[in-house]
């Protein structure tokens, strides 16, 4: 997979990387049209203001003719309409055209974003994303919104207005034009340095914002343990990293503005002085000089105005870049161009057969060593052992949200790396022990297991959930709120709203991933009946250490360093005194015979 986060301002930037909004905005090739058109106009009405005031000059005041003075000033207000008229419109083409543009695109990478497999989250981190589809969409959308049309303005302005000025007077056009690469390389060298300032700036200010999106999902966490200043303390030193580099990057970029002004307007005075002569010889009238005058300071303004927007574009440019990086992320799991059809009906069968495994992020350990087995359809096997033995890697391999490394994990027969990864996971409901709620309803999140799902069959999941009891006492039923990742709730609630959620989505295999571990007493009792409410009739892979989920298996698999070490009963393997019957005295301080009594 490739890196996400490349090395800090380690490489020359370029405005290339923009080309890349051009599939954004092709689809709104009015609003383009329309932006254009009104640039023009506005442009080509500000370049005659200069022709009506060199007319003025010569002719209105030598032959002291106030009505031709008027005509020519009610022609300058009539310009001055087209010219407020055509940059209105550009205003709103272009503004328009950001909004939509930078909409589309926060859309699309999302929608990238979420297809994307598991393994490339391993390594990075939600608030680093969550700054791209923020921070760098909003320099985006200043860039075709605003910033781009202004650069096209002035382009066409600075080059109308050379264009008129050699037609004013090619001698005095000369000496300018050969001043252009005094003023223009300097330029392109200041920007590189803008461009690689900028892109550090950006590339701070979302470790910044991936460090906070992270200490505020873990705020309890956080106050519990009374570190509120030190993570305050690093807060504040990353953001004052960086404002350094934001800081950098406005430098180089004031100076690149005053650089660029001072030696264009610089030459245009030369210029001028030279000029100044020329009417005092009679080799060109004071019009003429000051039609030329007002071309210079227009191209001049043009070519100032275009080294502000610059850096502003390189901005964009590198805001463009980290976008586009992301885009460019492919998800390891995918579906094959002619994906096998999973068979219906669905039974619920599964099967590892000779599976190895080991995580992207760990690749010379290996997590699964040669795992076979398989379960019948409607069967209950509970898989037990020591931490970091496996058996949460058996869920993500079933899941598809990786792919073996050898061997095959198959669910009704068809190899599940044959089959659309929709497809095989619409046959699988979850029930975690870390349950996700989210900033929604009850309602809302119980339909997360089936969107669309009508609000009887929301509430009837809710009942054999055994969730109604308490969803129905709260102020606004199952319309309330239950606030991010459900903290208005206690652990055994969030349980029950998972299981309705794995009720509701009806699948015919069931994962339990220690879903009663964390729940006291009384919890338990009410999860562990709704529980098996939902095993009835379904294919059931239960992770748990718990003595009734166990017990209730028609097998157990004991696995140990990726390998099915004992395979039983529960009885079966208490009275073989192995790795099963140790655990089980690890657990439960009650010793093997306890547990063997428990049973019955």
């Amino acid at each position: 997979m490739a890196d996400l986060i490349p090395e800090r301002g380690g490489r020359d930037r370029s405005l290339q990387p923009l080309r890349r909004l051009f599939p954004y905005i092709l689809p709104y090739r009015r609003l383009v049209v329309g932006a254009v058109i009104s640039l023009f106009a506005a442009a080509l009405t500000t370049l005659t203001l200069p022709i009506a005031v060199r007319r003025m000059i010569d002719f209105g005041f030598s032959d002291s003719d106030s009505a031709l003075i008027a005509n020519y000033f009610s022609m300058l207000a009539v310009l001055a309409g087209i010219l407020a008229l055509a940059s209105a419109a550009r205003y709103y083409f272009v503004i328009t055209l950001g909004e939509r543009v930078v909409s589309d695109i926060r859309r699309g990478v999302f929608a990238h974003v979420t297809r994307l497999s598991p393994g490339f989250f391993d390594t990075v981190q939600s608030g680093e994303i969550v700054s791209r589809l923020t921070a760098d969409t909003t320099q985006i959308k200043s860039a075709v919104g605003a910033t781009a049309s202004v650069a096209l303005r002035n382009l066409i302005m600075g080059l109308g207005a050379l264009a008129m000025m050699v037609v004013t007077s090619p001698k005095l056009s000369g000496l300018v034009i050969a001043a252009i690469p005094i003023v223009v390389l300097p330029l392109v060298a200041f920007g590189r340095s803008v461009r690689r300032k900028s892109r550090f700036a950006q590339d701070t200010l979302a470790d910044a914002t991936a460090y906070a999106s992270e200490q505020i999902g873990a705020v309890r966490t956080l106050q519990a343990f009374t570190n509120e200043r030190l993570v305050t303390e690093r807060f504040s030193a990353a953001v004052e990293t960086a404002f350094s580099a934001a800081r950098a990057s406005v430098f180089a970029r004031s100076f690149l503005t005053f650089f660029a002004i001072f030696t264009i307007f610089t030459s245009v005075v030369a210029v001028l002085w030279i000029g100044s002569y020329d009417v005092l010889s009679g080799a060109i009238s004071p019009g003429t000089l000051g039609q030329f005058l007002f071309y210079a300071v227009l191209a001049a303004g043009a070519l100032g105005a275009l080294s502000e927007v610059w850096g502003e574009l390189s901005q964009a440019a590198g805001a463009a870049e980290r976008l586009t990086e992301l885009l460019a992320e492919e998800p390891t799991v995918t579906a094959p161009l002619s994906p096998l059809s999973m068979p219906e009906p669905a039974r619920g069968a599964i099967e590892f057969r000779d599976v190895c495994f080991a995580y992207p992020v760990r690749p010379g350990q290996s997590a699964l060593h040669g795992l076979s087995f398989s379960i019948a359809p409607g069967e209950t096997v509970a898989i037990v052992g020591a931490s970091g033995a496996g058996k949460s890697t058996v869920f993500s391999l079933l899941m598809r949200f990786y792919d073996p490394q050898s061997g095959a994990v198959l669910i009704d027969g068809v190899d599940i790396s044959d089959a659309d990864p929709e497809a095989v996971r619409s046959r699988i409901a979850i029930v975690p022990q870390d349950v996700t709620i989210f900033a929604a309803s009850a309602a809302d999140n119980i339909a997360f297991g089936r969107p669309g799902a009508s609000r009887a069959a929301i509430e009837a999941a809710a009942c054999d959930a055994h969730a109604d009891t308490f969803i129905s006492k709260l102020e606004d039923g199952y319309e309330t709120a239950l606030g991010e990742r459900g903290v208005t709730l206690s652990g055994g609630q969030r349980q029950r709203v998972a299981i309705a959620r794995a009720i509701l989505r009806d699948a015919p295999i069931l994962l339990l991933d220690e879903a009663t571990s964390a729940l006291d007493a009384e919890s338990e009792t009410l999860v562990q009946t709704a529980l098996e409410r939902l095993m009835e009739g379904r294919t059931t892979i239960v992770v748990a250490h718990r003595l009734a989920t166990v017990l209730k298996a028609d097998r157990i698999l004991v696995m140990d360093q990726g390998r099915i070490v004992e395979e039983g009963t529960h009885q079966s393997l208490v009275a073989r005194g192995g790795t099963y019957a140790r655990l089980a005295r690890l657990q439960f301080d009650h010793g093997a015979e306890a547990f063997g009594k428990a049973a019955e």
